[in-house]
């Protein structure tokens, strides 16, 4: 009888751990998936912090460039009328000047006084266009890409950075317009890729131009975090003419790929972009006369 209980004891004792065992498993498991979705809402309340503040800030910049441009219309109205004026004070003054000399020195120096008015006005113009410029000049450049690689690896994007050629410096417009297509870009390789995916940035520098190559590898990266082989599935991918045809006529689209394409033909460019199956996605945009483009063609404008 003795041996009996103590058996179903050992037996209830074992039951008990394995219950509790299972009960502390569990516990774990609900306390590793709570603490990740606090980091998650943590990620997303700074994130949405963060777009808040972006949105706030462009809104209050629209509203000062608007005010700005209505005062330079105004402005520049005003120096419409006045320049009208001393067209009429000249032609008055040439008129008198055939027919009283005395008149046409008095005529002169209205005209004199009308001019400093107008040169005035049009200094308080350029006042504002340089305000606006240099509100402008803020904005990123080819100087801020080791800090948007960081903010791309801190999101989980490791990104191989190679410089080739000789860098000249380029008007601030076109630093934008690069620096916003390598943004883009970057950031659909995240999106589309997750974490763990790998882009490689080169900049090839020419006498005159500048070729932006990013290459990353979202396909692969996203196949090995669902546990498939991506060289096995890209070895058996296999090319038809249709396939072919395709690559040839067929360009990606979509908004920021629309995007990334309309800046670099503002700026005289050529842009590429296709799927590598198997690995992931490549963009390419090659300026051949960046360095003095001004949007005039055959007119070759210095830097400032």
């Amino acid at each position: 009888m003795d041996a009996w209980l103590n058996a179903n004891a050992m037996t209830l004792l074992v039951i008990v751990a394995a219950v509790a065992g299972v009960l502390l498993l569990a516990v774990i498991v609900l306390l590793a998936l709570w603490l990740r979705s606090r980091r998650v809402v943590r990620l997303v309340a700074r994130e949405r912090s963060a777009a808040e503040r972006a949105r706030i800030d462009l809104e209050l910049t629209l509203a000062e460039e608007g005010s700005r441009m209505r005062m330079i219309r105004e402005m520049h109205e005003v120096a419409v009328h006045t320049a009208s004026r001393v067209i009429s004070e000249a032609d008055g003054a040439r008129f008198a000047a055939t027919q009283d000399p005395s008149a046409a020195g008095r005529a002169a120096a209205a005209i004199a006084e009308t001019a400093r008015a107008l040169l005035a006005d049009l200094r308080r113009v350029l006042t504002l266009v340089r305000d606006g410029e240099e509100e402008a000049a803020a904005q990123p450049g080819l100087a801020n890409v080791s800090e948007l690689f960081a903010a791309m690896g801190d999101a989980g994007l490791t990104v191989e950075f190679e410089q080739n050629g000789a860098p000249h410096e380029l008007r601030h417009g076109a630093e934008i317009a690069i620096y916003r297509i390598l943004q883009e870009a970057l950031g659909n390789a995240l999106t589309h890729g997750g974490d763990g995916t790998r882009a490689k940035v080169v900049l090839t520098w020419t006498d005159d131009g500048l070729q932006l190559l990013i290459e990353d590898d979202g396909t692969r990266a996203t196949a090995i975090r669902e546990g498939r082989d991506p060289y096995v599935e890209a070895q058996q991918h296999s090319y038809t003419v249709e396939d072919d045809l395709a690559a040839l006529t067929q360009a990606p689209a979509g908004r920021g790929i629309g995007e990334m394409r309309e800046r670099t033909e503002l700026f005289g460019g050529v842009f590429e972009a296709h799927r590598v199956p198997g690995v992931g996605f490549t963009v390419q945009a090659v300026f051949p006369s960046l360095r003095y483009h001004n949007g005039v063609h055959g007119v070759r404008l210095e830097p400032r």
